[in-house]
């Protein structure tokens, strides 16, 4: 990175922890409304109305694009450490979510439109994570784009690196509570994946998935019976 970005991401800190500062504690709506007037020039872009609860965080807000109708609740930190992070229309952040890009990677996160977030989820990279729209997460569920490197047994694990290969969740696809998505899996459209699950690998369109690690138990609709046992041939 060079200087000039440097300066730029310090000075996005800066202004994100300014705003947080003076306008983060405000209850709503009157806060609600002053956040989104304080961020709107801040960030890379957005569209009004936009709707921000108290004690939201949102660092390096000069590389987040909030599109219109979006709605962030309490708590929530997004990060962005220099990379983009795209919430498009209409999406929901509920409470106490964690969306951050490690910083020193090209990552990327993108949410999808009118996408739902449950509370005490983490979205990150620093691989690209990208979910579609119409697609509901539900809480405390996990999503991270990398995977730490552990084949040499004579070097400490956490200086082996990452490896990171990109998450894509398709449109309408729903995630029960506490779901672990692995990096490198596309879950296919329309897809249901139980509570607890374990998602290691690809999942095909409109599958229901459940268990450690996460297996099809069934189809979704008679009508994708082929198209789920085709991705199976």
């Amino acid at each position: 990175m060079g200087l000039q970005s440097k300066f730029g991401l310090i000075k996005d800190y800066a202004l994100g922890y300014a705003v947080t500062g003076i306008f983060g504690g405000i209850p709503s709506p009157i806060g609600t409304a002053l956040r989104s007037i304080a961020y709107y020039p801040i960030l890379e872009s957005s569209k009004l109305p936009i709707f921000i609860q108290p004690d939201v965080r949102l660092f390096g807000a000069g590389n987040i694009q909030i599109g219109k109708g979006v709605r962030i609740r309490k708590g929530t930190c997004i990060d962005s450490r220099g990379n983009k992070i795209i919430l498009k229309d209409n999406v929901s952040i509920d409470r106490y979510v964690d969306i951050r890009i490690f910083s020193g990677f090209d990552g990327f996160v993108e949410i999808g439109e009118n996408s739902y977030i449950a509370p005490f989820v983490f979205i990150g990279g620093p691989g690209k994570v990208q979910i579609d729209r119409d697609c509901m997460i539900a809480s405390h569920s996990t999503i991270i784009a990398n995977n730490h490197n552990f084949d040499d047994v004579d070097m400490p694990i956490n200086i082996q690196g990452f490896t990171c290969k990109g998450i894509h969740i398709e449109e309408g696809c729903w995630l029960g509570s506490g779901v672990r998505v692995l990096d490198g899996v596309t879950i296919g459209r329309g897809s249901v994946v139980g509570a607890g699950a374990v998602v290691t690998k690809d999942i095909p369109p409109f599958s229901v998935v459940a268990g450690v690690p996460a297996k099809v138990i069934r189809k979704r609709g008679a009508k994708h019976q082929l198209e789920v046992e085709s991705s199976f041939a």
